[in-house]
């Protein structure tokens, strides 16, 4: 422990961005890591607890307690070995995690919690500015070849930890770029894409092979098979390697299902997300859907609907209205009763700080046009008891609409690539694959495994870095009868 009373010294110091009105000027990235003196401070606030909660909170178990003490003694390569031990990318999680470690932290119980997120952001920053990153090739080549379907985090975290212990193997991403919703459903304001591209450079020297605009499967969606040139059938993967690893999203978004939904200008978030960021990477698109000029109702109040927000003002939209059907949270959660559990509470996203409306307690029941195009979504405010919510009688409104963006979740992965396998699957859609025992990660095909979101249902990116990291060790265990990587 670095500075025993540093906790009581020492308040929590936010990481410094741009003001709203300069960063909607453009999609780069507008917050800026700690500086040295300022990520010292906050490791020596770390009190090095007995019991570790940030450590359980924190779904890739990150040694916080540990890098803490390093960063505050300016061991920031040391720290960087730390940190790299239990997280591939913290690059990815530094930036859009929500850290739900820091809401286990002990000082949350009745104070500001460490900046663990900023700190991780710092060590990261650091290390790429240093040359401390480097490729780590395998010594040693098993012959055995894996194929991971999907280069989001989960296919990433498992590819690298593979090709680490002498695989080889090649990851097959349908889209034309590798990253997954990393590329294409995270805005390039709060992930730059040259963060992936380093790292994707980094696995190449390690020896991943990348295949872009592969799909795996058949029969796909017309919208799908768009993206793609090239077709495999799963009977060809599992004829050319040792194991094949499913690690795609859950990108089935969940509809909304009200009269008036099939008019020009509703549209699924993801659509609009996608699209903005093919622009952003050169991309010229026809058709493309944009916010400019046009009065944007986004429905759901999460991240995606957040960052639906964010670009809407990016490219100049007249007025941004975001609904939620939920009830307005407490401003301030009740600790004693959720700690050291991720609390239910009002969080304003840097989104909507630059502006716009947000409501709660507000369904949506039907979308209104004029010669096939939205106008107007009629809503009413609901009142919610036993978990259930009702219309509040003579509360029904208009709310304008040129745009409406769909943004209430995704309930499973694309279907079709499941069926193509034959995976069995659970309740909810998802590859059903165990996680711990005999046979953790695969799936009810033989050599066929599963991790991350198409196993799980929609999550977190460092639940997506945890599962494809075991899911790589339960590979290398079933190729080679034991394994030396980290679970």
């Amino acid at each position: 422990m670095g500075k025993i009373t540093g906790f009581m010294e020492y308040q929590r110091q936010a990481e410094m961005h741009l003001p709203p009105q300069e960063r909607v000027k453009n999609y780069k990235e507008f917050v800026f890591r700690l500086e040295d003196k300022e990520a010292q401070i906050q490791g020596a606030r770390c009190m090095n607890c007995g019991v570790p909660f940030c450590n359980n909170g924190c779904p890739v178990n990150n040694i916080i307690p540990d890098w803490n003490d390093l960063v505050y003694h300016d061991k920031v390569r040391a720290a960087l070995d730390v940190l790299h031990s239990t997280n591939n990318f913290p690059e990815f999680t530094g930036r859009v995690c929500p850290a739900p470690c820091e809401a286990a932290c002990t000082l949350n119980i009745n104070s500001d919690p460490v900046g663990i997120k900023s700190i991780e952001h710092y060590i990261i920053d650091k290390g790429w500015e240093n040359g401390w990153v480097v490729p780590q090739p395998a010594s040693v080549k098993t012959g055995k070849k894996v194929a991971i379907v999907g280069s989001g985090p989960a296919g990433l975290a498992a590819a690298q930890q593979l090709a680490r212990a002498g695989h080889d193997v090649t990851v097959f991403e349908k889209n034309d770029r590798v990253g997954g919703l990393l590329r294409y459903g995270i805005p390039d304001f709060k992930l730059e894409k040259s963060h992936i591209d380093r790292r994707i450079e980094q696995m190449k020297a390690e020896g991943v092979v990348f295949r872009t605009g592969v799909l795996i499967g058949k029969d796909f969606p017309e919208k799908i098979a768009n993206y793609s040139k090239e077709t495999i059938s799963p009977e060809t993967l599992r004829a050319e390697f040792d194991a094949v690893i499913l690690a795609g999203g859950a990108e089935k978004a969940r509809d909304l299902p009200v009269p008036g939904r099939e008019l020009d200008g509703v549209h699924f978030a993801m659509e609009f997300l996608h699209q903005q960021n093919k622009v952003n990477a050169g991309d010229k698109l026809k058709n493309q859907i944009t916010a400019t000029g046009k009065h944007v109702v986004v429905i759901g109040g999460g991240d995606t609907g957040s960052d639906c927000v964010g670009i809407s003002h990016r490219q100049g939209a007249a007025s941004i209205i975001q609904i939620e059907v939920n009830p307005h949270p407490p401003v301030v959660e009740d600790k004693p009763l959720v700690w050291p559990y991720w609390p239910k509470k009002l969080r304003t996203s840097s989104s909507l700080e630059e502006g716009g409306e947000r409501e709660w307690a507000v369904a949506s029941k039907r979308f209104e046009g004029k010669n096939g195009k939205v106008t107007k979504l009629i809503a009413s405010r609901v009142k919610w008891e036993n978990r259930k919510f009702d219309e509040i009688p003579d509360s029904e409104m208009e709310l304008k609409a040129d745009l409406v963006l769909i943004a209430i979740g995704f309930a499973s992965p694309v279907g079709s690539v499941l069926e193509a396998f034959g995976v069995e699957r659970d309740a909810r859609g998802n590859a059903r694959a165990p996680t711990d025992g005999e046979g953790s990660y695969q799936t009810s095909v033989e050599k066929v495994f599963a991790a991350g979101d198409m196993r799980r249902g929609q999550s977190l990116i460092v639940w997506a870095i945890r599962e494809g990291r075991q899911c790589a060790r339960a590979v290398d265990e079933y190729l080679m009868g034991g394994s030396q990587l980290p679970r």
